[in-house]
C-alpha cells in the first residue's frame, strides 16, 4: 500500500496548512512544539530529518513523533551526523531514507516505567537509611482486612481510651488493636506524653483507639515524677534559666494528666489497664476510685496486663478483683485474651446507623502537613494554635513530644487537612552519644512522619541561626519529594524590626537553604496566635502546586525555549545532547522524563538550568520537581513490525541513585 509521507519543516516556515491535514497536523502540533508540519507533500525530508509515515488505508492513524528538525537542534556538526549513523540511529527503508517511527504512547508508557524504577530505588534507599532503629521496636505489623465502614469520617467512631499508671504496656496494647507500630514502645515509663489515636476494628464494629501517658498520683515528690517520666533536665535545655527548669518540670505531670483526662472524657468506653507482674498497688487502687467517681456513667473494662502463661494469669488477676471491677488476664506483647477483651469493648459500643450513607461517599482527598524542625522551635505551640486547643503539651522541657501526633483540622475554606506534630530532630550523633533508645526511635517516628505528609512545615526560630541540622531536615526533604514551607517563629523576639527585616532575614535563609530555595517563607509567632492562619494557606497553595500537570505542548515549548536560549555543551569529541521529547509522568512531586539522545552529555549545570527554566515558566512553587533523563529508544523495522532496542539512563537532577544510572 502507498503511503503519505509528511515532511517537517523548521521553526522559519510559516505556511499554514492545508485543510486535509489540519487535524493531523493540530493533533502533532499539541503532542509536541517541537513538531509542525506544514502540509501533505510527496517530497521526503534530508536523511536525519524524521519522517513520518501515514498509512491511508488504516482508519485508525497511530499517534507518531518523530525527530526534530535539522534547525531546531542540529547543530550543523556533519561529523557528528556521520558519528550517529554509524551507530545505527537511523534505519533505511526500501527507497534508502532513514525513518524512526517513535509511538508517542509508547513514550509515555516508558516514561511512568522511569519513574517507578526510580520511586522505587529511591524508597528502598531511604529503608535502608532508616531501617537501623526498627528492628528494636516490639511488635510487628499485622495484616489486616478492609472494613466495611471505612468511609466513616474519624470523629464521628465511638472512642476507646487506654488509661492507667505509667509503665504498664499501654502503648503496646495500643499496637496490638490499631495493627502496627504507631507508638512507641520501650520498657521505661513515661515515654508517652500525648494522646495517640488510631482505628481499629473488631466484627462489624469500628472505633478510635487513643493512647494515653501514664496517670500519675499527687502524693508523689518532685524526684519520684522526674524519676518515673524519665525527665531530662539538661539534654537540650543549657539556654533555659534553672527556675523555668523546674518550673516546667513540676507542671508536666498535670499535662500528662490533663491530656489523659481529655481522652477520657471523649471515650464511651475505657480500657483500665494495670500490670499482673507487678500486682496491685496504690496508684492503681487511686486510678480505679477516680475512674468510679468521676466516670461512673461509662463503660470500664479491666485488663491486667504482661499475663502470657494463661494458668498464670488467672492467679495473677484474682489479685484486682478487690477494685470493684472484673479482672481479665491479657498480654499485649503475644495477643493472649485481646480476642476476649475486644469483644467487651464492643459490647459497650453503640453501631453507627446508616453506615450505607458513608460507604456510598467517596473519600475526598485530605493533604497532609508535618511540621517538623529540631527541638524547641515552637513546632507543638503551631499545632496548638491551628486547632485552638492544647492538643499536645507545650514545654520547655527539650523533647516533651515523642511521638508523632496526627489531627485533623478543617481550613477556613472548608479544605481538609491532617496535622501531624513531630518531635525534635537532633543531629545523629547527639542521639546516639546520649544513648536513649526512647529519642532515637522519636527521631525515626518524624522521618516516618516526613514520608507520610504532602506537605512539610519547616520550622525554625527566629533568633537561632540556621544550623547544619536545619539542612539536613531540608535535605530529607528535597529527597523525599515533599512540598514544603519555611516557618520562621517566635518572630516577635526579633528588636527593632522595620520593613526591610523580613527581607534581610529571607535572604539569610535562602543563602544558608539554598536546596530549598524554592520554598516559601511563612513568620509567625504561634504563642501569641500571630499569622498562624498563613501556614494553612500557604500550605493549600503548595500542595495545589504540588498536584499541578503541564500538558505535553506547553511543557516541549518551554523545553524548545530554554534549549534554543542555551545549547546543552559539546563534549572534547564534538558531540553535544539532543533533548527529542519531554513529558510530565506525575505528579506530587512534579516529575519530567526527558528523551535525548545520551544522557550522559546532558551535565549537571545544564540539568540545573533546566529546572530553573521550568520554574520561571511554569511555576511550581513550594514543590521540588525531579528531572529524569532517559537515552534514546533507537526503533528498527523488522518484518514490517516496529522492535526496540533500549539503551535506558535514568538519572534524576541532584541524586545519584545505583538502580536509576
Amino acid at each position: 500500500m502507498a503511503a503519505l509521507e509528511l515532511s517537517l519543516y523548521s521553526l522559519k516556515t510559516t505556511t499554514p496548512p492545508t485543510t486535509s491535514s489540519f487535524a493531523l497536523s493540530k493533533s502533532l502540533s499539541l503532542l509536541s512544539p517541537f513538531l509542525r508540519p506544514s502540509s501533505l507533500s510527496l517530497s521526503l525530508s534530508p536523511p536525519l530529518l524524521r519522517s513520518l509515515s501515514l498509512r491511508t488505508s488504516n482508519p485508525s492513524i497511530p499517534r507518531c513523533v518523530s525527530g526534530l528538525s535539522a534547525e531546531e537542534f542540529n547543530d550543523g556538526d556533519e561529523e557528528e551526523e556521520l558519528e550517529e549513523l554509524e551507530d545505527g540511529e537511523g534505519v533505511e527503508d526500501s527507497d534508502g531514507e532513514s525513518i524512526a517511527m517513535i509511538e508517542v504512547d509508547q513514550l509515555e508508557e516508558e516514561a511512568r516505567e522511569a519513574v517507578r524504577e526510580f520511586s522505587s530505588s529511591l524508597s528502598q534507599q531511604l529503608r535502608i537509611e532508616d531501617g537501623k532503629f526498627e528492628g528494636k521496636e516490639i511488635g510487628s505489623k499485622q495484616k489486616r482486612q478492609k472494613s466495611a465502614t471505612k468511609n466513616i469520617p474519624d470523629h464521628l467512631l465511638p472512642k476507646v481510651a487506654i488509661v492507667g499508671r505509667p509503665n504498664v504496656g499501654k502503648s503496646a496494647l495500643f499496637n496490638r488493636l490499631v495493627g502496627g507500630n504507631r507508638a512507641i514502645v520501650v520498657d521505661e515509663p513515661g515515654v508517652t506524653r500525648d494522646r495517640l489515636y488510631g482505628r481499629s476494628f473488631w466484627g462489624p464494629y469500628e472505633f478510635m483507639v487513643i493512647d494515653t501517658g501514664g496517670v500519675l498520683t499527687v502524693s508523689k515528690s518532685q524526684a519520684n515524677v522526674m524519676e518515673e517520666l524519665a525527665i531530662s533536665t539538661t539534654i537540650g535545655m543549657d539556654g533555659i534559666p534553672l527556675a523555668s527548669r523546674e518550673a516546667a518540670i513540676a507542671r508536666m505531670p498535670s499535662m500528662i494528666e490533663r491530656q489523659a483526662t481529655a481522652a477520657v472524657e471523649e471515650s464511651s468506653v475505657i480500657i483500665f489497664l494495670v500490670d499482673g507482674q507487678a500486682g496491685l498497688t496504690a496508684a492503681d487502687e487511686e486510678i480505679a476510685d477516680w475512674l468510679r467517681k468521676n466516670y461512673s456513667d461509662k463503660f470500664i473494662v479491666l485488663a491486667v496486663n504482661k499475663c502470657e502463661s494463661p494458668r498464670k494469669g488467672i492467679l495473677q488477676a484474682t489479685e484486682f478483683w478487690s477494685l470493684g471491677l472484673s479482672p481479665l488476664a491479657i498480654s499485649a506483647l503475644s495477643g493472649t485474651g485481646t480476642g476476649e477483651l475486644l469483644d467487651l469493648v464492643c459490647s459497650g459500643l453503640k453501631k453507627i446507623e446508616d453506615q450505607e450513607d458513608f460507604a456510598e461517599e467517596e473519600e475526598d482527598y485530605v493533604p497532609a502537613i508535618s511540621i517538623v524542625g529540631r527541638p524547641n522551635v515552637g513546632k507543638s505551640s503551631i499545632l496548638n494554635a491551628l486547632v485552638g486547643e492544647d492538643r499536645t503539651i507545650v514545654s520547655p522541657v527539650s523533647g516533651t513530644t515523642r511521638d508523632a501526633i496526627d489531627t485533623e483540622f478543617t481550613g477556613p475554606d472548608g479544605q481538609k487537612f491532617g496535622l501531624i506534630d513531630t518531635a525534635g530532630i537532633r543531629r545523629r550523633a547527639a542521639v546516639a552519644s546520649s544513648g536513649s533508645l526512647t529519642e532515637a526511635l522519636s527521631v525515626n517516628r518524624a522521618f516516618r512522619a516526613i514520608r507520610r505528609s504532602d506537605v512539610v512545615a519547616l520550622v525554625i526560630e527566629a533568633m537561632a541561626c540556621i544550623t547544619e541540622q536545619d539542612f539536613k531536615i531540608a535535605e530529607r526533604i528535597e529527597k523525599e519529594g515533599k512540598g514544603c514551607l519555611i516557618v520562621v517563629n517566635k518572630w516577635d523576639t526579633i528588636p527593632n524590626k522595620n520593613q526591610q527585616t523580613a527581607m534581610y532575614y529571607e535572604q539569610d535563609v535562602r543563602e544558608k537553604l539554598r536546596i530549598l530555595d524554592w520554598a516559601p517563607i511563612v513568620y509567625s509567632t504561634a504563642i501569641a496566635g500571630h499569622s498562624v492562619e498563613k501556614i494553612i494557606v500557604a500550605a493549600s497553595e503548595v500542595e495545589k502546586e504540588r498536584s499541578r500537570r503541564l500538558s505535553t505542548a506547553t511543557l516541549n515549548q518551554v523545553v524548545q525555549e530554554a534549549a534554543a536560549f542555551k545549547s546543552p555543551p559539546r563534549t572534547r569529541g564534538g558531540r553535544r545532547g539532543r533533548v527529542y521529547y519531554c513529558t510530565q509522568a506525575a505528579i506530587r512531586p512534579p516529575t519530567f522524563v526527558f528523551f535525548v539522545n545520551d544522557a550522559k552529555l546532558f551535565p549537571e549545570t545544564y540539568r540545573r538550568f533546566m529546572e530553573k527554566q521550568l520554574r520561571s515558566d511554569a511555576g511550581f512553587s513550594g514543590t521540588p520537581i525531579r528531572l529524569l533523563w532517559r537515552s534514546r529508544r533507537k526503533m528498527e523495522k523488522n518484518d514490517g513490525k516496529s522492535g526496540t532496542r533500549t539503551q535506558a539512563n535514568l538519572v534524576p537532577r541532584s541524586r545519584k541513585l545505583a538502580s536509576a544510572t
